[in-house]
């Protein structure tokens, strides 16, 4: 079961997403600020995060540069600001992906689909000359207090000490 983080400072519309999403398999969280969000991913895995732009106190567009800065989930930004402006703005600051209100269920479907047919599996699995970490099965992923460069250092001498024994 795939978890989605669904972000957006209007009840109503966590209410809904929640509506169409959950009947289809998906685990929704509920936050109702960007700075919730945040602090939520800090502390706990996702597969995926539905993000509204126009919210206060922290908007999605800086909401989504603060996570860029620790995390690599998936983004889709769930947005009224339909511009070709904000889309590519959205776009380059790190979504993945963007919907402009009011959306058709079965699109926002597809492209939840299509977003986390193309990460996922990409995130959880390093293969390096044979050998293969998984990140899912690694104690190590399920620590927090660890920062990317320590894990990579980890995984090295995972691989390295693996290599030796072979």
């Amino acid at each position: 079961m795939y978890t989605i983080l669904l972000v957006d400072d209007e009840k109503r519309m966590l209410d809904l997403l929640d509506l169409y999403l959950s009947p289809k398999g998906y685990h929704c969280v509920k936050c109702e600020s960007g700075l919730a969000a945040i602090q939520y991913l800090e502390n706990n895995k996702v597969d995926l995060v539905l993000l509204d732009i126009m919210m206060p106190e922290m908007d999605g567009w800086e909401t989504c540069q603060r996570i860029r800065e620790f995390s690599d989930v998936p983004i889709i930004m769930v947005t009224a600001r339909d511009q070709t402006l904000d889309i590519v703005k959205g776009l380059n600051i790190g979504a993945d992906d963007y919907i402009t209100k009011p959306f058709d269920e079965a699109e926002l479907l597809a492209r939840i689909e299509a977003v986390l047919r193309r990460s996922v599996g990409k995130r959880s699995k390093i293969e390096f000359q044979g050998l293969v970490w998984d990140e899912d099965e690694s104690p190590l992923s399920r620590r927090t207090d660890f920062s990317n460069a320590e894990r990579v250092c980890h995984i090295r001498a995972v691989f390295e000490a693996s290599k030796q024994s072979v």
